[in-house]
């Protein structure tokens, strides 16, 4: 038998490859072997980045109003099909609102009083210039343009006025340029959204050059195009019996979830969207069994606390009421024959604190965010690596 020191390094490579990142940052403590490989650039670009693109984390964060203390912060590896228990943010030293926190791909994110982020996995919060319009509650997404810093879009929300809200203004959008730190203006959401333009009514997805808006309850969409700062026609996609749905933008396909009302009951399904033309084809419907292990009793308005995220080939589903320590499931979208897994997700580690709000989003998440160190410069605050 061969013993693994005396592989070589191609193969030891390959065989940690097929290894889940969390299994991965305990290994590079192994050896120098196994740390060089591990740390490396190219490892790390080649090897992990599939993995992260397919199968994001999914991460939740508690904040409880009264005690800092109780705010907790989870992230859950499908892969190894484990949560792990982040150490929770350190906040920059100004005041916020918890109306102003949000996750987004790869960041954490305060919009007011001033706009500062960190990413996940770090505790090194950047501040950009000021906002146009300072607000709370935005729909936001991160997107790549060659920068090393990211491009952040900020739409809808409800303005921040000195410690004030304004709900009859209809905000702009700012997207954020990181080489010249700059925000740019843009046209407002269309005035269909005005009766709710914040992301309490609202979910949003990043799909091929285009940030999709959609009314969760009023099935409104629209698209505003990257290139041509411009917004598409309002629609409305409302597939039969749905009651409440979320938009999700996945790995090669934009996918609406939700509750619908059929002959034999609420079930949650699952429907492809054609870009192009807005017509949806259903997919998957989730195991009516595993629909009731979100909750408990027979209340009218128990789907009210269901929420949905997802990215990749993945999507969550999960209840945001602490009676049950917040209970989640997965499908799993699969990339060659295109068939829908569902299963649930573990419990969180206890304990598990009571909290009054719930931010929870899908990253993907790379063994270089991890594994080296983030540049100082710009950075607001504390900086330490965020992993237990």
């Amino acid at each position: 038998m061969t013993e693994i020191t005396n592989l070589s390094s191609d193969v030891t490579e390959l065989i940690l490859s097929y290894l889940p990142i969390p299994t991965l940052v305990r290994a590079s403590t192994v050896c120098k072997l196994w740390q060089s490989i591990i740390s490396s650039t190219t490892f790390s670009a080649t090897q992990t980045q599939s993995q992260s693109q397919s199968h994001p984390w999914f991460f939740l964060y508690g904040i409880h109003n009264t005690s800092s203390k109780n705010n907790q912060s989870f992230a859950f590896d499908p892969l190894s099909n484990r949560w792990l228990r982040l150490p929770t943010p350190t906040f920059p030293p100004h005041h916020y609102s918890h109306s102003c926190f949000l996750g987004a791909d790869g960041f954490f994110l305060i919009t007011a009083p001033n706009f500062t982020y960190s990413r996940i996995l770090k505790r090194s919060w950047r501040s950009t210039s000021p906002l146009h319009f300072s607000r709370i509650n935005p729909l936001l997404g991160v997107f790549d343009s060659g920068s090393l810093l990211p491009n952040f879009i900020v739409v809808g929300g409800v303005r921040f006025i000195g410690n004030l809200v304004d709900i009859e203004d209809r905000l702009a959008v700012e997207i954020y340029t990181p080489d010249s730190d700059s925000w740019q203006l843009g046209p407002p959401l269309p005035a269909d959204f005005r009766s709710g333009n914040s992301s309490q009514s609202l979910s949003s997805a990043l799909f091929k050059g285009r940030f999709y808006v959609f009314g969760i309850y009023s099935c409104f969409i629209s698209s505003f195009d990257l290139h041509t700062n411009a917004w598409s026609q309002v629609q409305t996609l409302r597939p039969p019996g749905v009651v409440f749905s979320f938009l999700v933008g996945c790995r090669d396909r934009l996918v609406l979830a939700g509750i619908c009302n059929g002959p034999l009951g609420s079930s949650f399904n699952l429907w492809r969207i054609e870009e192009a033309t807005m017509e949806f084809s259903e997919i998957a419907i989730m195991p009516h069994d595993l629909l009731c292990s979100l909750f408990e009793g027979d209340e009218e308005d128990k789907f009210a606390s269901l929420k949905c995220v997802g990215l990749g080939n993945l999507i969550y589903v999960f209840n945001e009421e602490y009676h049950k320590k917040y209970p989640a499931c997965v499908c799993e979208i699969s990339s060659e024959t295109r068939q829908c897994s569902w299963r649930r997700v573990p419990p969180l580690p206890s304990p598990v604190n009571k909290f009054h709000q719930v931010i929870s989003f899908c990253s993907t998440v790379s063994l270089n965010s991890i594994l080296q160190p983030e540049e100082e410069e710009g950075h607001v605050g504390p900086m330490q690596p965020m992993v237990d």
